[in-house]
């Protein structure tokens, strides 16, 4: 016997509600993240990735300086003029973007080199190498480029890496992103 599915309205917004759960549950996750760290914790939890696969930077004048991972922090920083940094491309361009080829895009990965062991990093070779990123801006209210959130899956290849990241992922991240532009931590002013 077939069972009937009603067309009324409610099954909408039955559905819309369950859309938007995910954006509740990314801010309850991030609202209340006082640093970089918890942030970070929270976004890596969100997307089922390590620790050592999220990355928060924040814009200060012309470069981009690491909030997370604090391994990164001395390493340096990416000039928002560099051609070959997607970390840059996202904030000059205020475009969101999901690679999951990533190792074939065309990347400064002077950044992959680095050991974040205690991230919980493999110190096998090549485990570390980015198969798959999403990359997005944080902008605030003013259309300001506060940072960029870069989540990533890494593995010797794709298929060690994860799965790949959908579109919906990518929207979550928007989401995210919108979240963390309230904080304070992202205002350069405040560290």
């Amino acid at each position: 016997m077939a069972k009937s599915v009603s067309s009324s309205g409610g099954g909408s917004a039955a559905a819309a509600a369950r859309a938007l759960a995910p954006h509740a549950r990314i801010e309850k996750s991030l609202s209340g993240a006082a640093t970089p760290e918890m942030a970070c914790a929270a976004l890596a939890d969100l997307f089922s990735v390590g620790r050592a696969e999220v990355a928060l930077l924040r814009a200060e004048n012309d470069v981009l300086n690491f909030l997370f991972p604090g391994a990164l922090k001395a390493a340096g920083f990416i000039p928002l003029s560099s051609a070959s940094a997607v970390a840059a491309r996202t904030a000059s361009s205020r475009k969101v973007e999901l690679f999951n080829n990533f190792v074939i895009v065309q990347h400064a990965n002077v950044f992959e080199t680095i050991k974040l062991s205690t991230l919980g990093q493999s110190d096998k070779p090549g485990s570390n190498t980015i198969q798959k990123l999403m990359t997005t801006p944080v902008v605030d209210p003013q259309q300001h480029v506060l940072g960029v959130i870069q989540i990533c899956r890494k593995g010797i290849t794709q298929d060690d890496a994860g799965p790949d990241f959908t579109l919906n992922d990518l929207q979550n991240l928007e989401a995210a992103a919108r979240i963390l532009a309230k904080l304070p931590f992202m205002n350069s002013s405040s560290n």
